[in-house]
């Protein structure tokens, strides 16, 4: 069979043409699938959606092709009737948020032209609005430096290993030796595994944030050693941000240098009235930012900003076929140290697309938004019966709760079931919940359901039928378990976490 609409181009004067055609079938089958799914994820679990996909996808790879817009009506149908869909108000388990529609169309748009960020012949006109949108992110996150820069990164991950590997060559005089907090995210400990460096050191956290005196002692006892410390701005379990005016100032006393993984938090900064949370943030060297998660953009839209662009200087890097000598003195710019990869996607396109269409004030609008609604959730789950919420203040827009039958049981009991809630509504396609485990504010560590809302448009009525869905199958979990005294053990061991 003739590979028909498969194999026309997307570029050039034909190929909008071309999409035009196809992107009408994926637009039909995305609401049809939506429709069908009916609801936050597929019901049945991982059995039930592997089957249904195989039927519809399988064979991926046929002798004869089916064409594009069969393959593309099969496969767009499969994907989107499977998936767990951020834009439904009753998703909301991770960091993982629904993208804006003119994002998503500025990410076609970067697909179909294709430029790679790795040399300026690939990408003119590409690499100066990841020149335009690198500035302004720089600028924002350091107002107040001489010559901040930034990078674009594949998101938080890739950001803080290559803030570490900044750091390690900035080092003098020694291993560069990392102290964080035990609330870091868990890329800060890979990242020193990949670059060769001795494990971070751990200190206490208070309420899910850097103890600052744990933090005094820890550089302390590693004098004489360069530092690096790393706070984090928006705790991915808690969405806690670290006392990062106090962190600055101990980290300057002990001559350390400072990187905060602000992956969550840092688009507060868009928002005059939420930025003063972020304070300290200016005396970061390097600072992780990330905008597919409280930024609405696709996969993936990272960043790293640098308090000063000499810092990337450790980044440089000679291919003569990418970047000759001679094609740089000539005037063509340089895109191969802007990164750790090579051929990498035009994520700033849609970065800017967005930040021109609704302007720092519009964006600053929606992350309020996001942020006054997990408050007024706090105070449903506060007000509802049946419900606890973690005690202390809401993290930016993350809420943790938990059903109060759990908390009758024994510790692993309850935790128990609070995991059995959490499973049944996902096998159920009714909700996505989170899961984290913290304190109870009586010095337990406790498992908890959490919401990280991150819908800009979602009100707090759309998100209040979450809280009798948990109650129910909260109540069904506890039903099932045996209910004598000695239930304990064998209601854990059935609904083990």
């Amino acid at each position: 069979m003739s590979a028909g609409t498969g194999g026309h181009l997307a570029g050039g004067i034909d190929g909008p043409g071309h999409l035009r055609a196809l992107t009408s079938v994926v637009l039909d089958t995305l609401e049809a699938a939506a429709r069908a799914r009916g609801g936050p994820l597929p019901a049945g679990g991982p059995d039930a959606v592997t089957r249904r996909t195989t039927a519809l996808a399988a064979p991926v790879l046929p002798e004869d092709g089916v064409g594009g817009e069969a393959a593309l009506a099969d496969l767009v149908r499969a994907v989107a009737e499977g998936a767990a869909d951020p834009a439904d108000p009753a998703c909301v388990a991770h960091l993982h948020c629904p993208p804006l529609a003119v994002a998503v169309a500025a990410e076609l748009a970067g697909a179909a032209l294709n430029p790679s960020m790795d040399s300026w012949d690939q990408a003119p006109a590409a690499g100066v609005i990841e020149e335009l949108t690198t500035a302004a992110l720089a600028r924002l996150v350091h107002p107040d430096a001489s010559a901040p820069d930034a990078l674009i990164t594949s998101g938080g991950t890739e950001s803080n290993l290559v803030a570490l590997l900044l750091a390690r060559e900035w080092a003098a005089g020694g291993p560069l030796r990392v102290v964080t907090g035990a609330n870091v995210h868990h890329s800060v400990h890979r990242a020193a595994w990949m670059l060769g460096l001795p494990a971070p050191t751990v200190v206490a956290c208070s309420d899910g944030r850097i103890d600052p005196a744990a933090l005094d002692r820890a550089l302390t006892g590693l004098a004489g050693a360069p530092l690096l410390v790393v706070a984090t701005a928006g705790t991915t379990d808690e969405g806690r941000i670290d006392p990062l005016p106090q962190i600055a100032r101990i980290a300057g006393r002990h001559g350390a240098r400072l990187h905060v993984d602000a992956a969550y938090g840092g688009p507060l900064l868009f928002s005059e009235r939420l930025a003063p949370q972020l304070a300290g943030l200016e005396h970061a060297a390097t600072v992780t930012f990330d905008l597919h998660k409280l930024g609405w953009q696709p996969v993936a839209a990272g960043a790293l900003a640098v308090a000063d662009a000499a810092m990337l200087a450790p980044l440089s890097l000679r291919a003569d076929y990418l970047n000759a000598d001679d094609d740089t003195e000539a005037g063509l710019p340089d895109l191969l140290g802007r990164s750790i990869r090579t051929t990498r996607r035009p994520d700033a396109l849609k970065m800017a697309v967005t930040f021109r269409a609704l302007g720092r004030r519009g964006l600053g609008a929606l992350v309020e938004h996001c942020v006054r609604t997990a408050h007024e959730f706090g105070r449903a789950v506060d007000a509802h019966p049946a419900l606890r919420r973690r005690p202390g203040e809401i993290g930016i827009s993350t809420v943790l709760f938990r059903p109060a039958v759990a908390d009758a049981l024994s510790d692993e009991a309850g935790d128990a079931v609070v995991a059995a809630v959490r499973r049944t509504l996902l096998t159920e396609g009714r909700a996505v919940l989170g899961r984290a485990v913290a304190e109870d504010g009586e010095g337990r560590r406790r498992l908890w359901l959490k919401a990280t809302l991150l819908h800009p448009n979602a009100a707090t009525a759309d998100l209040l039928p979450l809280l009798d869905l948990v109650t129910a199958a909260a109540d069904r979990a506890v039903s099932e378990a045996p209910a004598s005294e000695g239930t304990d053990a064998p209601a854990a061991e059935r609904l083990s976490p």
